[in-house]
């Protein structure tokens, strides 16, 4: 059996566990396994920005011509006192340090460069800085996987690194280029790899993908080797709601789901796996299992094409409470051909991929991340239209592989009714996967602990067969 698994960044952070829990948990299972790993918690946020504070990182620095060169070595002395911490475990601190050192140095040589080239003034600024965020971006995962295959050849594992961050090559490939030069040949069956969850390719794996590039290499490697298995290994198994808002005991695990499903929790935020990772993996009919690390004997929530439930049932309750809802009230739209189009073209302008869209006679509403709600965006609407209304809103979600049964809603609106929390807006459509209920933003851990406790944990009427 071959499979190629995904280590995130709080896992590999407990690698002792990973080591204990994953790698050499079945002495049977010990090769025939790719690890594509993601950097250690935080080193990514240290390097580029934090991923949901947005505090900049090294490469604010090195875009506004600061102190890049300091925050550089001050990263070196972050990952070796990360490096320090798996002494115990088997990591050579003397060769791992080394590494370090050489791929900081490495980093800032090229930085110097492309500083000297933008202070020219004969290359285009955007194009310097995105290849800038690439060969920083790429230290996390070189340093994460280095150290692994390090740990794992002191544990008596011959390991094999496919550092992919391409620092010491000047190939022009993309990226599928680049992973299928790097497995050809490679007997898989009988290696234990261990790959960096970044790909240097001439597209730019950060212009394409940015934080999600590690689980964009898991795909592209399983795709590329065609595994019986992808796996991805969390702190956490899916569940049907976030234990930190219903309670550990009240999270019921998910076991089963489809793509479908899996593309309505990107959708609202809450990704089992990156929507652009998981769409080659479903065409090619791989398999993807969401695993616990610190639980290695659970079978965690199997992915496919192609899974319905065999009886109706929610799966998971989702949602955020980090969303706006806009909505535009005009008494001229009645019947107005193409009126939507016009407050379409306004946010297409503005970037904005909106999550929900509910209409009426002459009112639309559109609910957006809080982020895309911006000054210029809010005026430019208020010229246009005579009412705007911008509201702080909140999301709850009720998602499933077979819920398009009679009562599923009605059962849903009761919950929340129970749970004194008025809808504000609904969306659902024909292929009833998902049903949107927009609240307001204080109400949004009651909707998901209502929804979660009526329709997961002790639903309240016997579910029929779908």
């Amino acid at each position: 059996m071959i499979s190629v698994e995904k280590i995130g960044g709080t896992s590999m952070t407990a690698f002792g566990d990973v080591l204990r829990h994953i790698m050499l948990y079945d002495k049977s299972r010990i090769y025939g396994r790719i690890y594509v790993v993601s950097a250690y918690s935080g080193v990514t946020n240290q390097l580029l920005e934090h991923k949901k504070t947005g505090e900049p990182g090294i490469y604010a620095l090195f875009a506004h011509d600061k102190d890049y060169a300091g925050a550089l070595a001050n990263l070196g002395t972050s990952l070796k006192q990360i490096n320090a911490g798996f002494a115990d475990i088997g990591l050579p601190l003397d060769v791992a340090d080394a590494f370090v050192d050489q791929r900081i140095a490495q980093a800032r040589d090229h930085l110097q460069a492309m500083h000297r080239v933008l202070a020219s003034g004969y290359l285009n600024r955007d194009n310097v800085l995105l290849a800038a965020r690439e060969i920083l971006a790429s230290i996390g995962e070189s340093h994460s996987a280095f150290n692994s295959v390090e740990i794992l050849k002191a544990n008596g594992v011959p390991a094999i690194l496919m550092d992919l961050a391409g620092f010491d090559d000047h190939e022009p490939w993309t990226i599928d280029e680049r992973i299928h030069h790097s497995f050809k040949g490679v007997d898989i069956a009988n290696s234990v790899i261990v790959a960096t969850g970044y790909t240097k390719g001439t597209e730019g794996i950060m212009r394409e993908f940015d934080r999600g590039y590690s689980e964009v290499t898991f795909s592209k490697i399983a795709v590329e080797v065609q595994p019986d298995e992808a796996v991805i290994h969390k702190e956490f198994h899916l569940s049907s709601a976030d234990p930190n808002i219903v309670g550990l005991e009240n999270a019921v695990i998910v076991g089963a789901t489809n793509y479908d499903v899996a593309d309505q929790l990107a959708d609202v935020g809450m990704e089992a796996i990156h929507p652009k990772a998981s769409k080659p993996m479903e065409h090619a009919g791989i398999p993807i299992r969401l695993k616990n690390t610190f639980e290695p004997d659970h079978p965690g929530t199997l992915i496919t094409k192609d899974y319905v439930g065999e009886r109706a049932r929610v799966e998971i309750i989702t949602g955020s409470d980090k969303v706006t809802l806009i909505e535009i009230h005009e008494p001229d739209m009645v019947g107005e051909v193409g009126f939507d189009l016009s407050v379409l073209e306004i946010l297409r302008r503005h970037h904005i991929s909106y999550m929900v869209k509910a209409t009426n006679a002459n009112s639309i509403a559109h609910l957006m991340w809080d982020k895309c709600v911006t000054p210029e965006l809010i005026e430019e609407l208020q010229g246009r239209f005579q009412v705007v209304t911008v509201k702080p809103s909140a999301i709850a979600c009720v998602i499933g592989s077979n819920i398009a049964i009679p009562g599923m809603l009605a059962r849903a609106a009761q919950a929340l009714a129970d749970a004194n929390v008025n809808v504000n807006a609904i969306s659902q459509t024909l292929r009833q996967v998902n049903m949107q209920f927009i609240v307001d933003r204080d109400d949004y851990k009651p909707a998901i602990k209502a929804l979660n406790q009526a329709l997961c944990v002790q639903p309240r009427i016997p579910v029929p067969l779908a």
